[in-house]
């Protein structure tokens, strides 16, 4: 593990790179011995600063959940990271590049909690009993740490990952809501388009098999550390889609159907 100092001053220097639109070289590449425990207490850690600063956290987000995704970052489960209040943007909205260092749009299903899920033994049953309705949602992830190393294109590692808030930074949930017994949640799907060509389909089975999973093993991921899913909170359950690259003047159209369509723009 690194040293709290260590982990508390890449917290800092995170915290700083959302504001000032910053990247940051990899952590993996100055500190190799660093693991995935390494870039959960960071983000911890920058998670404090947030809170410090006047903001809130309003749920969760569940990443890497395809297995195309794992094995490219060499893990065999998903990662996770808080969504704070400021990272949510109204659908049909133009949302400031500002924002944002390299954007990326990505397609999902978001379950609004209506009871809270404490692990360690969190079934999908319970997922589906204690959310009130599910909805559309976008997340828009970024790089405060670069993706790709700018001098060797190096790919970054997982760890550098997790520790950026699990690459969110923003989440657009669409007006559309279903209860969980009115649909099959593995065959809720999305058309997205970008400036009116379409870029990316997909189905929510691509996400463990069902949604919902993600959501249980999130909720028993962070039983450990005293914490669980509240009431009220917005939990994202992974994307079904590649990510698709946003820049200014980009509008966006996300189709999910029966669950109504939503549109954005970045400006």
């Amino acid at each position: 593990m690194l040293a709290s100092d260590l982990t508390q001053s890449l917290a800092r220097q995170l915290y700083d790179a959302r504001k000032s639109r910053t990247q940051l070289r990899h952590f993996s590449k100055q500190y190799p011995q660093m693991t995935i425990e390494d870039g959960y207490a960071i983000q911890r850690e920058w998670v404090k600063l947030e809170l410090a600063s006047g903001r809130s956290i309003k749920g969760r987000k569940i990443g890497l959940t395809s297995r195309a995704m794992q094995q490219a970052s060499q893990i065999d489960e998903p990662d996770y990271a808080p969504l704070m209040d400021d990272m949510f943007f109204a659908a049909d909205s133009d949302l400031p590049l500002e924002c944002f260092i390299a954007p990326r749009v990505e397609v999902e299903l978001a379950f609004l909690l209506g009871k809270p899920l404490k692990g360690p033994n969190v079934t999908l049953d319970e997922v589906l009993a204690a959310t009130e309705h599910v909805a559309p949602a976008i997340e828009i992830i970024d790089a405060r740490i670069e993706q790709f190393d700018r001098e060797t294109k190096a790919m970054r590692k997982v760890f550098d990952t997790i520790s950026d808030f699990a690459a969110n930074a923003g989440i657009i949930v669409g007006p559309g809501r279903a209860r969980v017994s009115e649909i099959d949640l593995r065959w809720a799907g999305a058309i997205l388009s970008k400036n009116g060509v379409v870029e990316e389909t997909g189905l929510a089975a691509g996400v463990l098999g069902h949604p919902a999973i993600g959501v249980a093993w999130l909720a028993n991921k962070i039983a450990p550390y005293g914490e669980q899913l509240n009431a009220g909170d917005v939990v994202l359950a992974g994307s079904f889609t590649r990510p698709v690259n946003a820049a200014r003047g980009d509008s966006f159209t996300a189709d999910y159907g029966p669950l109504g369509s939503f549109s954005f723009r970045f400006v």
